[in-house]
Parts: structure tokens; sequence; C-alpha cells
């Protein structure tokens, strides 16, 4: 059986959303075992023990959350050389943009020596002002479907052999 690990970080909401709702689509590929965890609580053992990753983060001020940063940090080095070939994708929760975020992470997975499994799922919220930025955020249900199809495809390439 194959594992899938989804990593992700959220402070407002909307990244875990989407994270659940990856969740949710992998679940349903019954080869695949689905593993998601905080960033906080991820590790180099659950990289290496992963046949595919699934990384969700909010952008914040242009980047990658801090708490995502720091568990590529703590990742990085412990997996170089164990997790090369395997296939990833990502999401990023973005107040205007997202792209800054998915690039820094495609720049660590080709590090890593990771495959894209596909493009990134960019949600943009629109959140400018402080107040809206802060607040706990509400993803539509359109965005929801296209993370749940990301985690449903990915959990389906990892158990036909695709990846």
């Amino acid at each position: 059986m194959k594992n899938l690990l989804i990593v992700h970080h959220s402070l407002t909401g909307g990244t875990a959303q989407l994270a659940q709702a990856a969740l949710r689509g992998a679940q349903a590929e019954s080869g695949v075992r689905t593993q998601l965890l905080n960033a906080v609580d991820a590790g180099p053992g659950h990289l290496l023990a992963a046949d595919g990753y699934l990384f969700a983060t909010p952008e914040n001020l242009a980047a990658v959350a801090g708490l995502m940063k720091d568990f590529f940090d703590r990742c990085y080095y412990p997996a170089l050389d164990h997790i090369q070939g395997r296939p990833y994708a990502t999401m990023v929760c973005a107040g205007s943009d997202g792209h800054n975020a998915a690039r820094q992470i495609a720049r660590i997975a080709t590090g890593w020596r990771l495959r894209a499994a596909a493009e990134p799922l960019i949600v943009c919220t629109h959140a400018q002002t402080p107040e809206q930025i802060l607040a706990p955020k509400h993803i539509g249900a359109s965005d929801l479907r296209s993370a749940e199809e990301l985690g449903a495809a990915l959990a389906a390439g990892l158990s036909l052999g695709v990846f």
C-alpha cells in the first residue's frame, strides 16, 4: 500500500480547509494510506515513510508561511538523497497572488529531486486589509472541489503506479 503525506499550515483556516478537502479526495482511493499533518508536527521520518506529498501553505508577505518554511528547513537535509523521484503537489491559499510561495516550494522540491504531479493549486481570497488578512477564511465550494480532485488524483496516481 502506498502512503500519501499531506503537510499544511493554516493560521486563519483557509489552507486547512483546502488540506481537509484534499484529504477527503485522497481517502477515496482504497490503495493509498493518507496522513494529514500540521507542519509543526511533521518531520523527516514522515517524509521518508511517504511515497508522495501534498504541501499546503498560505502565502504570507509573498512567501511560504514561516511555519511551513520551518518544516522544510528541519526536513531538507535529513531527506536529501532519500526521497528523489517521488511525486508532489502544492496548494497555496493567498490574499492576492500565491505564485511566489508556489515557486519557493518548487525550488525546494527541485533540490529534493521530487517530481511535480500537478500544477500548483492557488486559491486567492482577495484579503487585502489587515482585518481581512487576519479574519477566518471561508473557501468556496469550487476551490474545495479543486483541492479534493487534486488529492484524489495524487492518490490515484500513487495507487496505479503512475508516479
